[in-house]
């Protein structure tokens, strides 16, 4: 399992920003205003921490400032282009930032961005693994490898 851990101005703005995604809040490890955790799958969970709670988990360095520091690229993987094109889109709808740089369509792989609402940068994607495979055989053998 993957506990991606970001700090936010406000955890229940960030809460209802990530439902409005189809991320589940868990209760049992979440405390109001602190801490929430926000379940994606059996393998992936976001838990959205207040700056001040953040900070104690790292006192020897400072947090960056996620709106005009790009501290990490979080990229999912859903399962088809139109699912990207939703997941982006209700992201917009719950108050992100999206789209700030074009839409990656490389054939085999189509990707969106977005920015949540403290400014981390999410990359949701979709590969077809199979065109991804040929297209890189394909490369390889232009290249001589």
């Amino acid at each position: 399992m993957i506990f991606v851990n970001l700090a936010v101005a406000d955890v229940e703005k960030s809460v209802a920003f990530y439902q409005a995604l189809g991320f589940t809040k868990d209760d049992r490890f979440s405390q109001p205003g602190t801490a929430a955790s926000m379940q994606w799958s059996d393998t992936i969970v976001l838990m959205i921490l207040d700056k001040a709670f953040f900070q104690t988990f790292i006192p020897h360095k400072a947090i960056a400032d996620s709106a005009t520091t790009a501290e990490a690229l979080l990229c999912l993987s859903l399962d088809s282009r139109e699912d990207v094109d939703r997941f982006v889109e209700a992201a917009g709808e719950a108050g992100g930032r999206i789209d700030f740089r074009p839409v990656q369509d490389m054939g085999f792989m189509y990707g969106r961005a977005f920015e949540d609402l403290d400014g981390h940068i999410f990359e949701p994607m979709y590969m077809d693994l199979d065109a991804a495979l040929a297209a890189f055989a394909q490369q390889g053998e232009a290249a001589g490898v």
